[in-house]
Parts: structure tokens; sequence; C-alpha cells
């Protein structure tokens, strides 16, 4: 056989006869749907190196792709070997081929091929160029499902192995700052994933170069990470991780692909990714984790997918409350922010830590990823999910004094109702409060009043310009705003009118 392809007559082509895998710069890709695109055959390869030449068989639903170099065709064979990709519910099954190179110059039918091929390399090979750090700033627009530590560690290693992470919330939206151990790695992820939506319409990647040109890292936790250091303190969060490899599995960073229960949208996938089997490959240099994402560098790549976390991981451990303060209703109301609480829990005999049930596994990540770390009267919440699937209520006759609660008819949910607009209105905790329902009687400093009873700071306070009934209230912390929200959300304030109130993205 002809080591030789030619896309001269592509119909007739025959694609290969399964060999034994021998290494070739040329991937053959087979399985890919009817509508596949130049562009995403193309940006499987990208991430592993340059794309040198492109045959496509649309009528065969294969496609061969011609790698730079055998090692870089190695890698990309390898890596897709451990987790494979999913295009549009499509498992796509990628192999070395039998032919050594492709020649498709003279080919009328893969103009496009060859104009998607130029179009896409020249952005790559921007990548060469000196990178002006190997620190990425990410912010995460409009946060709508939970973005973990782990989860950012899914997504960017598969442009190089991250070094060092940090995660943190600044002016209300949520950020990382992450370090390569080169430019190049950091310029593709760049290049790849800014404008990237982590979910169809949400959670959407921004990226930039940082100043800073490494990170100082001092606990290995849900907030930052030196995977360099193993042997870092936990500090005030999470023991510390053993292994690098434990970051995937201690904090689940795999979120549902799925919305909320009862919402009335979905999100198909774009692009998502399989675990299959271990890599017989040792050169392979991009980390095979869970739930990593496959090619991303089109434009067409609007969701980054996730598997399916375990469906009874609706239960969260609660730990560091403070015992003299905290009780079945404040723990209701606070995570009640981020989806619809069914149980709470208080353990008996160590009311520093609580059991919280949520309607589902979405919701229990979205509350985990916004409020682990902040403070709830005085002491930062440590929150993982919990082993147990549901929060068992006392037997009948036995008195828990009234440690635990059921929530699951509370006309409180804020998410019950399908298609919500409580869906697109969350976001991380910060000191500014958004107020609705407000009756017009009730004025600015009735407002002011009830909110300092509590014995906290109001900074600032703003009516909606056409709309009296919503207003802004910025306390004098974040952790002032998260236990007046807990006070008064639900507050009579007469006329019929129940205050309601959520943390908004906006400052005064």
């Amino acid at each position: 056989m002809s080591t030789t392809a030619n896309g001269n007559d592509s119909k007739k082509f025959k694609g290969d006869i399964r060999g034994p895998g021998v290494p070739s710069r040329v991937i053959h890709i087979r399985k890919l749907p009817n509508d596949i695109t130049e562009a995403e055959v193309i940006s499987l390869g990208l991430p592993f190196g340059d794309v040198s030449n492109l045959l496509m068989l649309k009528a065969k639903n294969q496609a061969f792709l011609e790698m730079s170099s055998e090692d870089a065709a190695q890698n990309m064979v390898g890596y897709y070997s451990t987790v494979m990709p999913i295009i549009r519910h499509h498992p796509v099954y990628v192999q070395f081929s039998n032919h050594k190179e492709l020649k498709t110059d003279n080919s009328p039918n893969q103009e496009r091929a060859q104009a998607a091929l130029r179009a896409l390399t020249m952005s790559h090979v921007d990548m060469a160029v000196v990178a002006p750090s190997t620190v990425l700033r990410v912010v995460v627009e409009n946060l709508v499902y939970p973005v973990t530590l782990d989860a950012l560690c899914q997504i960017f290693s598969k442009f190089g192995n991250v070094l060092r992470i940090i995660v943190f919330t600044k002016n209300s939206q949520f950020q990382a700052l992450l370090q390569y151990p080169d430019g190049a790695s950091a310029q593709a992820a760049k290049l790849s994933l800014d404008g990237q939506n982590i979910y169809n319409g949400c959670c959407t990647l921004r990226i930039s170069f940082s100043k800073l040109t490494s990170l100082n890292v001092k606990y290995n936790n849900e907030k930052s990470r030196d995977f360099t250091r193993p042997d870092l303190p936990a500090g005030d969060s999470h023991p510390a991780l053993e292994h690098p490899a434990m970051a995937t599995a201690f904090t689940p960073g795999i979120f549902s692909a799925a919305p909320y229960a009862g919402a009335t949208h979905t999100f198909p996938p774009a692009f998502t990714i399989q675990p299959t089997m271990s890599s017989p490959y040792t050169g392979l240099t991009v980390p095979a984790l869970p739930g990593a994402l496959a090619s991303l560098s089109l434009p067409g790549a609007t969701r980054l997918g996730f598997p399916p976390m375990s469906p009874g991981h609706c239960v969260l451990l609660v730990s560091n409350l403070n015992p003299e303060r905290v009780t079945p209703h404040c723990l209701f109301i606070l995570f009640g922010v981020y989806g619809d609480v069914m149980r709470v829990k208080i353990l008996f005999n160590k009311k520093e830590n609580a059991l919280v049930q949520m309607s589902d596994c979405t919701q229990a990540q979205l509350a985990m990823s916004h409020l682990s770390g902040q403070r709830l009267h005085g002491k930062p919440l440590r929150i993982t999910l919990s082993k147990h699937t549901n929060v068992q209520l006392p037997r009948e006759g036995h008195e828990d004094q009234g440690l635990t609660k059921e929530y699951s008819s509370s006309p409180l949910h804020r998410f019950k109702k399908p298609g919500s607009k409580n869906y697109s209105n969350i976001f991380p905790p910060s000191a500014t409060l958004h107020l609705s329902n407000i009756p017009p009687a009730v004025v600015e400093d009735d407002l002011k009043v009830l909110f300092s009873s509590s014995g906290s700071m109001v900074n600032g306070f703003k009516f909606f310009q056409k709309d009296h009934k919503m207003a802004l209230i910025q306390m004098g912390s974040v952790e002032e705003a998260i236990e007046s929200l807990i006070e008064f959300h639900n507050h009579d304030l007469g006329e019929n009118h129940h205050l309601r109130v959520s943390f908004s993205k906006s400052s005064i």
C-alpha cells in the first residue's frame, strides 16, 4: 500500500486499512459528525503542535491530519487514547494512519480545507512569539454555574503543565492567576481559550497576561495550589494534598453539563471528553485528567464540556461553623441563594459541622464553589461533598433539639419555578446586596435603619431608577452582607410584601 494519501479523488479514497498503530505524522480520524467543519478537525491537533496538512473525507465521516512532527502526532494519539473526544454527541476515534504524508496541493475539492488550515495555523504560529509572561490572569464572566480551582486546572492543563494556581473573587468577579513553566504554553492557552464559554451562554473565560512573573503559593487547598510543592500545608482549609494527582479526587472539579432540574433550557455539548484507557505512550506531555477538555481553539467550540457528577453528590458537609450562632434556618437561607435546600442537619455531637442537602448535584457544586472560604459568624466556611447521599430525618419519637430541619416544601425556594429569572442572577457573595419586592411606602431611610439594626454598617444605598421595587444596598463588608442576607431575606415590610435579598454583581 502506498505511503502517500492523495486527496485528488477523495470520493474514491478508501481510507486506512486498520494497521497495528505504528507511529506516523499522519493521523486518521473516524466517526466524525456529518456537519463537521475543517476548523474543528484542525483544532483537535493544534494543542499538540503545528498541523501541516489536512484531507477531509466528509462522505465517509473521516479525515486525515498531518502533524509537523511524529512527536506531536504521538502526543495527540496518546492523549486521545486516554480521553476520547466527543463532538456533538459523536465519539470520535483517533489513530495513526498507515500513510506517512498527505498530498492535497492539486485537489480542487480540498481548497476549503487548505484555506481553513492556513487561517488557523497562521494564528497558531503566533504562539512562537515570546509571551510577555508565564502567568495568566483569568476572569470568569457571567458565572451561572460553578467553576472550581480543579476545573480550571483541567481546562488549562490541556496546553501545558500547570505549576501553580490561585483563585479569588475581586470586584465581584471570580478570577484566577495561573502559572505555566514556559511562555509558549501560556500563549497557547490564551490563544485557544480566551472568549470561550465553559457552558453555552455563560461562564466566559477572559484571559490576559499577568504582570507577575511567578506565583508565590503558601497553601495547597481549594483556593490555591502549587503542584511543585505537594508538601505545603492546607492552611485554614482542606487537609494538605499528598500528591498533585489528588487534586481531582479531593474536590471534584467536574460539574454537571445539565442546568438545574426543572429548567426549560438545555446545554447541548460541543466538545466533551470521555476517559478510555491509560496511555501506552511515554512521550505524552498533556496530563490526562478526568474531565479534561477536547480541542478548543476553533470559534465554534462555545462550550467546554464536563462529564456529569455522580447524581448522588447533592449533600454538602459544612464545617468550621460557629456552634453558638449557627442554626438550620441560617444555612437554609444562605445556601438557598445557590439552589433549593431540601434538608439541613447540624451534627448533634459536633455542632461546628452540618450537612446541607441540595436539590441536585449542580446546585451542590454551585454552593460549594461560591461559599467555600466565605466568613459566617466570624469563621471561614469549609465545604466538601459528603459521602452521604441524603440527610436522614430523626426517627419518630426521637427529638434532636431542632438540629434537623426539612425544607423540601418551603415557599422560599428560589429555583422551583422552571425558567425562573433567578437562574441568571446568581453571583458570588459581595458587600453589595440586591433588594426586591419593596412596597411603595418604604423609603430609603427605612431600609437603611433596618439593615443597620443588627449592628452592621450601611455604606451606600440606591433605588433602581426605573423601578423603586428594587434597590442596591452596600454593607461594610462581605461578611456583614452575608449575615444581613440571612437575617432580612423574606423580612415582612408590610402591605403583604416580603423582602427578597440576593448578592449583587454591581457596586454603588
